[in-house]
This record gives structure tokens, sequence and C-alpha cells, in this order.
């Protein structure tokens, strides 16, 4: 095992952490990350394009020969989370960039760190990282169609503005990378293992500029209620997966893959276009969910693998199986 490669690893064990630690420095010391807010788009094409570089052609064709508890959990993802989101903003009654800003983590596709939590728990890695992969795929098409219904009474929406740039931040990087490494193959696969310890410091670093370009709003009145919204918009998510998943009758791993791809989210990317298109306070709720979210999967993940006396290990079911 290489040197970075153990790094990746201790990184992992230890991300949650890193990241809450992280945060309290660069709300103390705001200065430290000031410098990234404007090239934070760029952070995520990398975390995006290193998830690029471990696709393969067959995993598109996994999705095409068995697609329907793919489809099924992609749709779930993105009617459940939107959905939760305006509701939340309904029941709090939050207003403006705030109540925007919930809507819009609620609207993004299922987060990088979902993969991680389902082979922790014994879930279906397999179906997890497709149903990853076909809500990223969709989302400049998702994302600012969900804005538009949910959120446009709250904050005007650049429709058009947003579809290009997600395609840009999110779908470039993403073909780029499957491209190569269908051109290149096994060459690529050798610097995979380097790609874990990429994609967290990318994430930290978005997490500190938001961080940094939020600091004076962080923990005022006007964003009090954003924590708990934050924290019931994530477990709800959880819950409701779980029953989706229960109600279409998926085995046990598939329906950890879908509970952790419901209600976790792409936060990066929330906090990314709520800096570009709206103001900063509309990243507050994203970069709140970046943390409460590796901290509450992390938590269940480690409950399912308790519950079932075993070491962490790729599930790779059938995709039609039910």
């Amino acid at each position: 095992m290489s040197k970075v490669e153990k790094l990746g690893k201790v990184i992992g064990r230890w991300f949650t952490l890193l990241v809450i630690l992280w945060a309290a420095f660069n709300y103390i010391l705001p200065k430290t990350s000031l410098w990234l807010v404007p090239n934070i788009s760029y952070l995520l094409g990398i975390i995006l394009f290193g998830m690029g570089l471990t696709l393969r052609i067959e995993d598109f064709e996994r999705i095409a020969k068995r697609p329907l508890p793919v489809i099924a959990g992609t749709v779930a993802h993105y009617v459940i989370m939107p959905t939760l989101a305006w509701l939340l903003c309904l029941i709090f009654q939050l207003k403006g960039a705030t109540a925007a800003g919930v809507i819009l983590v609620g609207s993004c596709p299922s987060g990088t760190s979902s993969s991680v939590m389902a082979y922790l728990a014994g879930g279906d890695v397999a179906l997890d990282v497709s149903i990853e992969t076909l809500s990223t795929l969709l989302a400049p098409i998702a994302l600012p169609g969900l804005l538009l219904t949910f959120a446009g009474k709250y904050i005007d929406i650049p429709t058009t503005s947003l579809f290009l740039s997600t395609v840009k931040i999110v779908l470039f990087p993403i073909i780029l990378g499957v491209i190569l490494h269908t051109i290149f193959g096994k060459k690529i696969e050798k610097i995979t293992h380097v790609l874990p310890v990429v994609s967290q410091v990318a994430i930290l670093m978005i997490v500190g500029a938001v961080i940094a370009a939020n600091h004076a709003n962080l923990f005022t009145a006007a964003t009090a209620l954003v924590i708990p919204v934050v924290i019931l918009h994530n477990l709800s998510g959880y819950a409701l997966g779980f029953l989706f998943s229960k109600l279409i009758r998926l085995r046990d791993p598939q329906r950890k893959a879908i509970t952790f791809e419901v209600g976790m989210q792409d936060s990066s990317l929330g906090a990314t276009l709520a800096i570009k298109y709206f103001v900063p306070a509309a990243a507050i709720p994203s970069t709140i969910f970046s943390i409460w979210h590796n901290i509450s999967g992390s938590v269940l993940a480690s409950y399912w693998r308790t519950k079932s006396n075993g070491e962490p290990r790729v599930i790779r079911t059938e995709l039609n199986e039910v």
C-alpha cells in the first residue's frame, strides 16, 4: 500500500472530524480560505473529474440493462428531497436567500460520499454508484427546473445560466474523465488510488471557502433556523428513502443504498452555485448540510454495520433483483 493510499485511509476515517475542525478554523480565521471563493467551481470540477476517471462504459451499460431500481432511486431522490426542502421552508417560515439555499441543496444530485456510506453499511454499492451517476448526469435539467418550481417565489432563478453552468461544472469533467479512462484504461486505473485524497482535500477547501465567505452571517438570528432545518431535511430524506425502497420491495442491501442516495446531497455543488448566482447567505444551508450529512451518514452506516455483525464489504447484487 502506497503512502498516498495510507493517507487517504487516515483522512477517510477522520474526515467528518476534519470537516468540523476545518470549518471552525475558517470561521475564526476567514482570511485563510477567502482567496478560494472565486475558484470553488474549479475545485468541484476536480472532484467530478475524479468521479469520471473511476467510471467505465460498463457502468453505463449496467444502468441501461437493468434500469428499474436505478431509475426508481433517482426519481425518489429528485422528488423527496426538493419537496421536503419546500415543506420545511413553509413550516419554519424561511424567506429569501435562506429559503432558496435550502431548496437549492435539496435540488442537487446525490452526494459523492453516499457510496462510501453504502459500502460501510453493507449496502449495494453498484446500485448506489449507478443512482449517483444518473442523478448527476440529470442535474443540468433537474436542478434549474426544481429551483424554478419550488424557489421561484423566494428569489429570481437564472434558469438558463444555471443550466449552462451545471453542464460546464458537472457534465464536462465527468465526460472528460470517462473518455480518458476509456482511452488509457489500466494506465488511468494505476492513479485512481490517489483520487480519494484529491477529492477529500477539494471538499475541505470548498467548505473552508464557503465558511470564510459567510463567517459574518453564519450564526445570526436570520440563519438560526437553518441548522434544525438541515438536520430534519437530511434525516427525513433517510427515512422516506428507506420507506420508499421497502414499499417497492427491494432487498436489504438495495434499501441501504437508496436510503443514502436519497438523503445525502451534493452540497458542494449547492454551495458553488449559491455563491456564483445568488448571495453568500444562500450557500449556508449547503455548508451546514455538508458537515451534518457526513456525521449522520457515518452514524447510520456504523449502526447498520454493527447490526449485521460484519466488516464492510462490497455488495454488487443484480440491479433487477427485488
